[in-house]
């Protein structure tokens, strides 16, 4: 079993991106964005999101609209829809998301969205594959 209190394992890490587990069809990251930084456009084809935030305050930029998200809000984005979320606010913005097949190498740690990027960019980080 794995037992997580999420909030606070959330809000205790400093790291852009962290992947705490990763199972065959699901996997469970936590996300800190900087004051007056972005997760970035993107699209996941094949794979369903849903992101819950912790604390912070931001913008969910969702198939083209877009909506002010906060502590206790939840936002799913379907497989093949353009999404970013940008931190609004003067402190970190915190989630933890749901990747339905997995999105990210296994325990992949990103402290910094370029750390992110440049993994991403070079094949470092891959979901598992079976």
């Amino acid at each position: 079993m794995e037992h997580f209190t999420i909030a606070t394992v959330a809000e205790k890490s400093p790291d852009f991106r962290r992947v705490l587990w990763t199972g065959e069809h699901t996997q469970l990251v936590i996300m800190t964005i900087p004051a007056g930084g972005e997760i970035g456009e993107e699209v996941h084809e094949g794979i369903d999101q849903i992101l819950t935030f912790v604390s912070g305050v931001g913008e969910a930029q969702v198939a083209g609209e877009k909506k002010k998200v906060a502590a206790g809000d939840l936002v799913a984005v379907p497989s093949g829809t353009k999404h970013n979320f940008v931190n609004t606010g003067p402190n970190p913005l915190v989630l933890y998301t749901v990747y339905g097949p997995p999105e990210h190498a296994d325990q992949a740690v990103h402290r910094t969205k370029e750390e992110a990027d440049a993994a991403e960019a070079a094949g470092e980080d891959e979901p598992p594959t079976e």
